[in-house]
């Protein structure tokens, strides 16, 4: 039988109060006045044996309208997409998980190797020089390019569009108070970041302008107008960037982006209401040396076989606080690995065919709601997600969609009032003809 934990017996309690010289638990506790303790009971359930809890632990998780149950169009940064079925296997392998922070690269070759070819395989979809091995997720990525871009430049503003993913948004500005860096908004026209009102904001003092591509909204940022007023005042170009849509959308790195980071979740991570996701992080060669984190490099050993080693670690980092460039002292390798075998499974064939896939239902759903009356904001060129406008509040339509098994879109009132009564809607390569038709049809009465 497999245990899920080993009980302590009394007598294992016996001998470990003996060996530590105390008579009772309580006696551990004792220099705590009695005044400052605890008198009543906690107001939790009585112990239960295993099989009765578990049975009511089950019965509680079937209340969570899971992915495998409803039919999802709510993405917003997070996607519903296909995971190959050998990502679980592979990372549940008992080399790799308990190596996922390779700190002895003599004895976790197999780690490294794959996150080896991680960093290749995400710089080869954003057209970038080199990419670190990976962070904690897209948010904290695109905070930390903007870190590296104020102390790289010496500058102490940074733009950020406002079809930036509004949580991004709020991270980089977290990142940037405690380094006193002054965070602009770009406004967005038609859903797009606004040309001229980019170019009114560029002075010397921008160490950054940060876009998203696909954006916020879905919509395919005009990469190839933006990067010579950024260029022009010396600024880094930043592009926080769906790393699946690279499948099929021209990558920044041939636009000139200096970094490209997001998150790689669309690549067989779950969902995992919200985490744990992998952030990716890449730069040209000339900021190499200021990348965040850590880079498994390739070598080969004295006997000429090749192998893998932790470089330009920025350890040292972590005693410098204020001066540091970054202070990120570990990764989601385990999830960096889970996204390098998924790559590695579909193939850059099959990349593309996933990516392509998403444009082509996701503009099949966005005609069916025009052709049926419905108004779709910022209608244009977008990867997987566009905006329908309804006639009511979107928490109270999303409720009525869940009691018919449909996940709705993402209320967009919630971070622009301008959308006030906006869904947007995600349409990823597992969304059926039939379900896109369902919804369309149960959103027929809301329609504007």
């Amino acid at each position: 039988m497999k245990h899920r934990y080993l009980p302590m017996t009394e007598e294992d309690k016996k001998v470990m109060l003996e060996t530590i010289g105390v008579n009772s638990v309580e006696e551990l506790f004792s220099d705590i006045p009695e005044s400052v303790r605890f008198q009543g009971e906690y107001n939790i359930k009585a112990a239960k044996p295993e099989t009765a809890l578990m049975k009511e632990l089950m019965q509680m998780s079937e209340k969570n309208a899971d992915l495998k149950k409803y039919t999802n169009f709510l993405g917003a940064g997070v996607y519903d997409h296909y995971q190959p079925i050998i990502v679980d296997h592979v990372i549940s392998r008992s080399e790799f998980y308990t190596a996922y922070t390779p700190y002895q690269p003599e004895i976790s070759q197999g780690e490294l190797q794959a996150i080896f070819e991680f960093q290749t395989m995400i710089c080869e979809l954003t057209g970038m020089d080199v990419a670190n091995a990976s962070m904690y997720d897209g948010g904290t990525a695109i905070a930390e390019a903007a870190m590296l871009s104020a102390g790289h430049t010496r500058r102490k503003k940074v733009l950020v569009s406002s079809a930036l993913h509004p949580e991004t948004k709020e991270v980089v500005k977290t990142y940037a108070k405690g380094q006193y860096i002054e965070v602009i908004e770009v406004p967005h026209q038609n859903g797009v970041t606004d040309v001229e009102a980019l170019k009114e904001l560029m002075t010397d003092e921008i160490a950054a302008v940060i876009v998203q591509y696909p954006n916020f909204f879905g919509r395919i940022e005009p990469l190839k107008e933006l990067e010579p007023i950024i260029h022009e005042k010396n600024a880094l170009f930043v592009v926080s960037s769906n790393p699946l849509s690279l499948g099929a959308l021209t990558p920044p790195g041939k636009f000139g982006a200096d970094i490209v980071a997001g998150d790689a979740q669309p690549f067989g991570i779950p969902a995992g209401f919200g985490g744990p996701h992998c952030g990716y992080f890449t730069v040209t060669n000339k900021l190499l040396r200021k990348v965040p984190g850590r880079l498994i490099g390739q070598t080969v050993d004295e006997q000429g076989r090749r192998g893998f080693v932790l470089t330009l670690q920025a350890r040292e980092q972590h005693i410098r606080r204020d001066k540091a460039t970054s202070n990120i002292c570990s990764n989601q390798a385990l999830l960096a690995l889970a996204a390098a075998v998924a790559m590695t499974a579909l193939g850059k064939k099959g990349v593309n065919e996933m990516a392509v896939a998403n444009i082509q239902k996701a503009n099949y759903a966005k005609n069916l709601f025009k052709e049926n009356g419905f108004t779709v904001a910022f209608d244009g060129a977008s990867f997987n997600e566009f905006i329908v406008q309804l006639n009511k509040p979107i928490k109270q339509i999303n409720q009525d969609l869940l009691k018919k098994g449909i996940i709705g879109g993402y209320d967009l009132g919630r971070d622009f009032p301008e959308l006030e009564n906006h869904m947007l809607i995600a349409v990823t390569e597992l969304r059926t003809k039939k379900e896109i038709d369902t919804l369309v049809k149960e959103l027929g009465d809301y329609h504007a």
